[in-house]
């Protein structure tokens, strides 16, 4: 694995020498565990942030409107 160097705040640092506590075998199975989570949530977000903005502008055009209608229509149930 590749090694980083960064700057943590004193609560962190407590926070991570607890982490069997938390059942995480080393401090960095939990930080990988916390960064996998957020890279998920972030990438959650942005797709509903996307998918607002679709519908938004779906709303707004009729011929876009109009086109999806129509693929609906043979779209599986």
């Amino acid at each position: 694995m590749i090694q980083a160097k960064f700057s943590i705040t004193d609560a962190h640092l407590e926070f991570l020498s607890k982490h069997e506590q938390y059942g995480f075998r080393d401090k960095s199975h939990l930080v990988r565990a916390a960064l996998d989570q957020l890279q998920s949530e972030l990438l959650r977000r942005q797709a509903t942030e996307s998918a607002d903005i679709y519908a938004e502008v779906n709303s707004k055009d009729n011929e876009i409107r109009e086109w999806t209608d129509a693929a609906l229509l043979d779209w599986p149930e």
